[in-house]
């Protein structure tokens, strides 16, 4: 299942020449994923109170049509593949049915000191809802 966050593109997110700033797009992409760990009940405050964070290692964005002011789009998150220590995530920015960027990033789990960890089956199982293509237990 894909978690879907919508947003509406305000004017001082805009480039000189009236385009969503390309480093929005990264924001956006950032705040779906937050938003996603949200509803799986996953907050980062959480993760961090049972010693555990979310660290983005790996992130690729490709930019295909340009968002103007005013625009109205969903971030679309959703989980591709969940590691021992890390995890990868797809996301879009849609407008309607057109995909405007897209973006895979690949998260890894570490505890509070910064070092990678085994990603604990609390989050493993709250992030299975958004897995792609759940393996049959």
């Amino acid at each position: 299942m894909s978690h879907l966050h919508h947003v509406k593109v305000r004017f001082y997110e805009l480039d000189p020449y009236g385009h969503l700033n390309h480093s929005v797009y990264v924001q956006l992409f950032e705040t779906g994923r937050i938003e996603l760990l949200d509803e799986a009940n996953l907050g980062l405050p959480d993760l961090e109170k049972i010693g555990f964070r979310f660290i983005v290692a790996k992130i690729e964005t490709k930019f295909l049509s340009s968002a103007i002011g005013g625009d109205s789009l969903i971030v679309e998150t959703e989980v591709l593949e969940l590691r021992r220590a890390s995890s990868r995530w797809g996301q879009r920015i849609l407008r309607g049915d057109e995909v405007l960027a897209s973006q895979e990033a690949t998260i890894a789990v570490t505890n509070t000191d910064g070092r990678p960890v085994r990603c604990p089956d609390i989050v493993l199982d709250g992030l299975k809802p958004f897995l792609v293509n759940p393996a049959d237990d």
